[in-house]
């Protein structure tokens, strides 16, 4: 091998090394990767708020109080999970 060319390998290993780097500190990283997973619950607990309380008001048979308080009662449970989730 030339000089060039071991030059030139040790560019590309220091390249490889630096990604390897990142993609574990990504993994250490682990304060922001719980937010990220907390922030996924909290969507799918809002979504899933949103669509019952949807489903609830199409009901002619639930009175009209009915959806606010489920969707209420939703939302409580899926922050206290969250909460929950973020000690444990």
């Amino acid at each position: 091998m030339t000089a060039t060319e071991i030059q030139q390998e040790i560019e590309r290993t220091r390249e490889r090394l630096g990604g390897t780097v990142n993609e574990l500190a990504a993994r250490a990283d682990v304060k922001t990767r719980a937010l990220g997973k907390a922030s996924e619950v909290r969507a799918k607990a809002q979504e899933k708020a949103t669509g019952l309380s949807v489903r609830v008001r199409g009901s002619q048979v639930v009175q009209r109080r009915w959806p606010l308080a489920v969707a209420a009662g939703v939302v409580v449970v899926g922050t206290v999970a969250v909460r929950r989730w973020r000690r444990g």
